[in-house]
């Protein structure tokens, strides 16, 4: 259950719109906007280019980074095929 309580202020037209976008998902305002929120949130957090590890977690990670590439036939192939713009015109 729910207990942690989240208020704002938003023009009329801004919640009509959010209420009209809840609407056509079948959600109520509330659950439309938590779910908008956590999903902006965790895109956020996604997003970012620093972050922490302490010493044990620090030097696996750095060797993993170090080591080789390993064998991808999947990527192999990919790279193999020639992009259709890069083919010669005559």
């Amino acid at each position: 259950m729910r207990d942690a309580a989240i208020n704002l202020r938003a023009l009329a037209e801004q919640r009509d719109l959010i209420d009209y976008a809840a609407q056509l998902l079948g959600k109520t305002r509330s659950d439309f906007m938590l779910e908008a929120a956590c999903d902006k949130a965790r895109a956020v957090l996604l997003d970012q280019v620093f972050f922490s590890l302490d010493a044990d977690r620090f030097r696996p990670f750095t060797q993993l980074l170090d080591a080789p590439p390993t064998p991808n036939p999947g990527l192999a192939h990919l790279m193999a095929i020639q992009a259709p713009w890069a083919t010669a015109q005559g």
